[in-house]
């Protein structure tokens, strides 16, 4: 239906060649119908979600599959039209350019409302769009990658939604103990770009308690087990709880462990859940201070350092959390953080498919490691390395994978094979029902 409204529309002119419309009017006519049609009608009874934003990003995939659909149609028809037409030459133009403009603007409010309302529309689509849109043929291809990446979002977000108002009087994430989620190295819990993404929020409507570590973006293990310190004893005080569970990536988990182990917290942690942590280091990180020059070395140092101290860490040390990470002095920390008998540990890893599945740094990371032991890796932690107590490996079956960042919904990406937000609240769930 809506592909013949916009075909009758388009082709306006021709249908009332004859007749004693004034062409003004006409053309200002279907300008109106058309444009009430693209924000109206192709919205009316499409509210299948209780989210705004899903409807309005369905709206749009319609308006470009309409357009593209029309596209093709009306190529035949505007053939069939000029080879027959007995109209002058002027007339001609004229209804082909007025057709031309019906359909591209139709196809310019789908992208419109679809370059507004997706989140998984990458920076270099939009670059594309931008450059591409006013070449006819080539632009078919980012138009119909908005198309695709629109339709796809909106079902994933859609079921995702469906999924959670289905169970959400459950509260399947509200443990015994509240969740800490501490975050790895080169990051702050910022809120307002978290760095767990979307992952907290789908959390706490199943229930969870979620606090964070708030540590520093990059210090020594020992130092930044001790701003941990604090985190889990105000966690404690403002819930009342005996316990915590900690949720944490990367250095994260050895901060953690550091924590539990020589500072005293095992008696207020109740499960450890580490995530991609390098246990037994990360021999890219030795590869790297043997090769680099020093002065380089300690120029990023100094950088860094600055940047986040701006930032607000009170005292970046860049060095001495990359040293920390080393696999030469990871070889000491099953000896120096031995586990404690009164926490709960369990790990996972997660690992990408090829180089390809992850941006700079990470792919050139993958490479790395690769090329050192030839293991299976996320782009900065190799597969062996991330294994502490039960262990689980997160992987999917296309040519994807899950990177580093990946894994903490840094991105903000849907992946195929891999529900991030799931995959915590399976977690959590699980941990419930445990009796955590």
């Amino acid at each position: 239906m809506s592909v013949l409204i916009v075909l009758a529309m388009s082709n306006l002119l021709i249908f009332c060649t004859h007749s004693n419309l004034d062409l003004v009017f006409k053309i200002l006519v279907a300008f109106i119908i058309c444009t009430l049609y693209s924000f109206l009608l192709m919205g009316k009874g499409k509210a299948l979600t209780d989210s705004p934003r899903l409807n309005k990003l369905k709206k749009g995939a319609d308006l470009l599959k309409t357009g593209g659909y029309c596209t093709v149609i009306q190529f035949v028809l505007m053939t069939i039209y000029l080879n027959k037409s007995t109209e002058s030459i002027p007339s001609k133009i004229l209804n082909v350019l007025y057709c031309l403009f019906i359909i591209a603007y139709v196809l310019f409010c789908g992208i419109i409302t679809v370059a507004k309302d997706s989140k998984q529309i990458k920076l270099k689509d939009y670059i594309l769009m931008l450059i591409l849109w006013y070449i006819p043929i080539v632009n078919v291809f980012p138009i119909y990658k908005f198309y695709r990446i629109a339709k796809r979002e909106y079902i994933f977000e859609s079921d995702r939604l469906e999924l959670e108002n289905s169970r959400s009087e459950n509260e399947i994430c509200r443990t015994k103990y509240p969740v800490l989620m501490v975050h790895g190295i080169f990051f702050r819990d910022w809120q307002l770009f978290n760095y767990w993404g979307r992952v907290p929020a789908v959390l706490k409507r199943n229930g969870a308690e979620v606090f964070y570590g708030n540590q520093q973006s990059a210090q020594s293990i020992e130092s930044s087990a001790r701003e941990l310190c604090t985190a889990i004893e105000d966690t404690i005080k403002k819930t009342g709880a005996e316990k915590v569970n900690i949720i944490a990536h990367s250095k994260g988990g050895l901060d953690s462990r550091y924590a539990i182990s020589c500072l005293g917290m095992d008696k207020y942690v109740a499960t450890l859940t580490t995530i991609n942590t390098p246990h037994k280091g990360c021999d890219m990180v030795d590869y790297l201070l043997e090769k680099l020059p020093i002065g380089a070395v300690k120029f990023i140092e100094k950088k860094y350092n600055g940047i986040f101290a701006v930032l607000g860490d009170k005292a970046p040390d860049f060095l001495s959390g990359v040293k920390d990470l080393s696999a030469e002095k990871a070889r000491d920390y099953d000896r120096k953080f031995p586990d404690s008998p009164d926490v709960s540990y369990r790990s996972f890893m997660s690992v990408m498919n090829g180089a390809k599945s992850a941006g700079f740094p990470l792919n050139i990371g993958y490479r790395l490691i690769k090329r050192l032991n030839g293991a299976n890796n996320d782009g900065l932690v190799w597969e062996q390395s991330a294994k502490h107590g039960d262990y689980r490996l997160v992987s999917t079956k296309n040519k994807r994978g899950i990177s580093h960042g990946d894994v903490i919904d840094l991105f903000r990406e849907n992946i195929d094979g891999y529900d991030v937000r799931e995959f915590y609240v399976e977690i959590i769930s699980s941990l419930k029902s445990q009796g955590y």
